[in-house]
């Protein structure tokens, strides 16, 4: 018996993106509502401004739920604080199952420090 993932589940891609407004553009967004995934992307201001002035023409605004878009900056402190790691910032460990026994080592460190 095989524990590695079938090729259907490795085909299969997020459920949702969360992202900064550098990845607001109408061709990722488009991109991704083609492949049915979900995301949450501020719209920058400058678009804002153009859809605005477009008037009527201009769309309506994209979606963004603020609430999704606050659980980014969890992830964003994680990935700092793993990188105070200098085996894991420099990517030191060779191999995959190496760097990611690394990986967790760290995280399980950072938990036990958090509780």
């Amino acid at each position: 018996m095989s524990l590695a993932p079938s090729r259907a589940d490795q085909a299969a891609g997020p459920d949702q993106v969360i992202a900064d407004n550098a990845y607001s553009s109408r061709s990722f967004r488009a991109c991704l509502r083609k492949r049915g995934i979900g995301h949450t992307i501020p719209e920058k201001t400058d678009q804002q401004r153009h859809r605005h002035n477009r008037g009527h023409r201009g769309g309506r605004p994209p979606m963004f739920d603020r609430q999704i878009y606050r659980q980014r900056n969890v992830v964003e402190r994680c990935f700092s604080r793993l990188k105070g790691f200098h085996g894991i910032a420099t990517r030191y460990e060779k191999t995959a199952t190496s760097y990611e026994a690394a990986v967790t080592l760290a995280s399980s460190l950072l938990w036990a420090r958090s509780v």
